[in-house]
């Protein structure tokens, strides 16, 4: 039976080390943290994701706003809220919360996003860096993956890891952060021949593809670390990529949905907002 990777747990106590920390550097630079994030449209499980890193903030000691617009706002209107943050000296980070409609071009205001202000680690700088092995501002997803593995010992060094999904927001700077690792990876998508045989490879497997139960144990090497990305409502609950009570029988340790990657990647995202404080107002001494 596999071993349960609990990121509940892990990102409440990162959490709380956050609080004291956002705490210590307000006395030191005589500013709040400020994250402003973007809302545009009305997609429940955007508002619902807008509302818990508003909540995780305020918890935190960082300032959030939340700036909404209706689907129906030009690619110019949203160019100018980036631009007015980018030059909003009393903002430290920006999102801008996915999916956008799609009569805006998504990756032209990502790139207006100022890279030092970047949480979310999309602009081509940081992905530019983050591929070269480059100190960068790292999505945050992948970010609170390797947090896990790091919080159970599980070392990527020389191990076959596989990702399912080559998504700019998880799959491509996963390989990028388990190649930093040390680790052979392989990432399969949806044109992937027998996408079974080569996850049954993996000694860590790495599931971002978006279709609810969709690995079971047949997928999972005994013994592999299996984390689970995916989060899909099925029947008023939420489930996984990963059939979790078949998959556990066979993995040495997996990831649950809800309470594995979900709560730590809020809570690298406040990690990130505190990143790009300190080095926005260190920056000015």
């Amino acid at each position: 039976m596999a071993k349960i990777l609990d990121g509940k747990e892990l990102a409440s106590k990162i959490r709380e080390d956050i609080r004291v920390a956002t705490k210590e550097l307000i006395e030191e630079f005589n500013k709040i943290p400020h994250l402003a994030v973007v809302l545009v449209g009305d997609n429940p499980a955007s508002k619902y994701y807008v509302s818990s890193k508003e909540k995780a903030c305020i918890k935190a000691g960082i300032k959030s706003t939340v700036i909404k617009r209706t689907e129906d706002i030009s690619e110019n209107e949203l160019i100018d809220i980036i631009n007015e943050l980018n030059n909003d000296d009393s903002v430290h980070g920006i999102l801008l919360q996915l999916p956008i409609p799609k009569h805006i071009n998504e990756d032209r205001v990502i790139n207006l996003i100022d890279p030092r202000k970047d949480v979310d680690g999309f602009c081509n700088e940081n992905i530019a860096k983050l591929n070269k092995g480059q100190e960068s501002m790292v999505p945050c997803t992948p970010l609170g993956i390797t947090r896990i593995l790091d919080e159970y010992d599980i070392d990527a060094f020389g191990k076959h890891c596989v990702i399912i999904g080559r998504s700019q927001i998880v799959g491509k700077p996963m390989a990028a952060l388990m190649l930093k690792r040390n680790a052979t990876v392989t990432i399969c998508h949806s044109k992937t021949q027998d996408i079974k045989s080569i996850s049954k490879q993996a000694d860590i497997l790495i599931v971002a593809i978006g279709r609810a139960n969709m690995v079971d144990s047949s997928y999972i090497k005994p013994g592999a670390v299996v984390i689970d990305v995916g989060i899909n409502r099925v029947d008023d609950t939420l489930r996984g990529d990963v059939d979790y009570e078949d998959a556990k029988k066979i993995a040495g340790y997996i990831t649950p949905v809800p309470g594995g990657v979900g709560p730590m990647t809020i809570t690298c995202l406040l990690e990130n907002t505190l990143i790009c404080y300190r080095n926005i107002e260190g920056g000015k001494r």
